[in-house]
């Protein structure tokens, strides 16, 4: 039986050693998640050590943002520089109210910051 092209090709290659250093040369393919129709995204975001909040709709995004205060304020040493943050924060949180419908998460309602006692609580952080 005739050498197909691709086995031509292939059989060159390796006699070429274009295989000889390859990433994982040796080692067993993880092929465990398979069943996921995701598991390369999730790959790919644990091999490149990405940050997978980016990709939570904006409401979840906000909410995460909302719990990690006053503590992600802690480094900020001007009261003016916190209170721009957190006016910033309210006035995305009321553009996304206003955003149109994209399905379920988008329903999720996430809560204003009371300036106010966010600073007192800002204040109060040790340094």
């Amino acid at each position: 039986m005739a050498e197909s092209r691709v086995d031509r090709l292939i059989r060159e290659a390796r006699e070429r050693g274009d295989f000889d250093d390859l990433p994982g040369l040796g080692k067993p393919l993880d092929l465990s998640g398979l069943d996921d129709p995701d598991w390369w995204a999730k790959k790919k975001i644990r091999d490149e050590g990405l940050d997978s909040s980016e990709l939570l709709p904006a409401t979840l995004q906000l909410r995460r943002e909302r719990q990690e205060y006053p503590e992600s304020l802690r480094d900020i040493r001007s009261e003016e520089a916190v209170r721009r943050i957190l006016v910033d924060f309210n006035r995305r949180v009321k553009r996304e109210r206003l955003a149109p419908s994209l399905g379920p998460a988008s329903r999720i309602v996430v809560a204003t910051i009371d300036i106010e006692e966010m600073i007192t609580r800002w204040r109060a952080l040790p340094r």
